[in-house]
Order: structure tokens, then sequence, then C-alpha cells
């Protein structure tokens, strides 16, 4: 299999939404779950009301009932993952169908495509250094 055909796979389980489309799930109660490092997020900022939760420990964050999962992610909630490009996002949104989520998309183009549609964008809270990455609140 090659990337391109892991991705299509990916995409045929999930919605796609473009950033407009994205912004008025998110003001509808969709939850926003950016995926990008801490680095990508101080230096270009963050959507406002976005939960952090690194692609690294994705899985653990939002495995319902897991041991390690985010207290702030309900499993029936419309859940929108958003990446730096948009690809991490798409694959990272088809895992979470994986672990039964069933309100799943991704943003297409990811948060260049938002910064670029000139939608709402705030500066990264620091996370405090005793936080587990992942576990705090929405942004």
């Amino acid at each position: 299999m090659r990337l391109d055909d892991l991705l299509a796979t990916a995409e045929a389980r999930i919605t796609r939404l473009s950033p407009a489309e994205t912004h008025a799930a998110a003001s509808a109660g969709a939850l926003i779950v950016d995926i990008r490092d801490d680095g990508a997020r101080q230096r270009d900022g963050v959507v406002p009301g976005s939960l952090h939760v690194p692609r690294t420990v994705l899985e653990w964050r939002l495995e319902p009932g897991g041991r390690w999962r985010n207290p702030n992610v309900e499993p029936d909630r419309w859940i929108v993952v958003l990446c730096e490009h948009g690809y991490s996002s798409t694959l990272a949104a088809a895992t979470l169908v994986e672990l039964g989520y069933a309100r799943v998309a991704d943003v297409k183009g990811g948060f260049e495509a938002w910064q670029a549609a000139g939608l709402p964008v705030e500066r990264a809270r620091p996370r405090p250094p005793a936080t587990l990455p992942g576990m705090g609140g929405p942004d």
C-alpha cells in the first residue's frame, strides 16, 4: 500500500471540512482537537477554544473509557481534528473512527488553511510544567 492509498482509505471514513465549515461546526458545538506539536502552536498560535492533544498521545487521550483518557472529551461530541497542513489530521481522525467515535472530521489544509482564510487565531498559552500533554482543557 502507498501513502496515497492510506490517505484515500482514511478520507473515506471521515468528513473533511473546509476551515469555514470547521469554524461553523465549532460554533455549533464541535470540538476542534489540535494535534500539532507545542513548537508549532507557540510559533503560529491556536484556534480559540481548541483542545491540544499532541498526535503522539492522541489514541491514549481519546480512548473511550481508557485509563489515560482526557476527561474534557465527551465520546458523543463531534470531533474535528486539526494539524499543520491537513494530512496527519486525516489519518488521526480515521484512527478515532477505529476507536469508536461516530462523528469525526478533519480540516482540509490544516492550520495553514485556517490562517489563510483569516479565521480567528490567538496566542497559545504556555502549558504548566506539571501538566501531561493532552490533558488540559480547551485553550
